[in-house]
């Protein structure tokens, strides 16, 4: 007799749910960490995981858009602190290398936004 594999439930994805816990842990991560608070209001605005979970491509959106060169310069240096404190918080088998990325989805989205008012004011007219 063969043993059937069990079927897992519908919307079962390792993958982004490790995303997901990472995103997670690093929001907090970096809400508690004195040095990184001081570059500005950061969000992590998602978390993208390879394959092989060996490396996490983490977004990040800056309130003040002029200072996110600077933000992410800043992360990018702090990779190994933040990594050992992701490893600290998160139980993994391997913790990814990390590699932070400026997300500017919301910086295009009120600009787009801001374009759509001012087209519709200006067709009230």
């Amino acid at each position: 007799m063969t043993k059937s594999r069990q079927r897992r439930p519908k919307g079962y994805n390792r993958k982004q749910r490790l995303a997901d816990l990472i995103q997670t842990a690093l929001a907090e991560i970096l809400w508690k960490d004195e040095k990184i608070r001081s570059l500005g209001m950061l969000t992590v605005t998602g978390v993208e995981v390879a394959h092989d979970l060996s490396f996490a491509k983490v977004f990040v959106s800056v309130l003040e858009d002029e200072k996110a060169p600077e933000v992410i310069t800043k992360l990018n240096e702090e990779t190994k602190y933040i990594r050992y404190s992701l490893a600290n918080e998160v139980e993994l088998r391997v913790t990814p290398e990390l590699k932070f990325v400026y997300d500017d989805s919301i910086v295009r989205g009120s600009r787009i936004s801001s374009l759509i008012n001012t087209a519709l004011k200006e067709n009230k007219k």
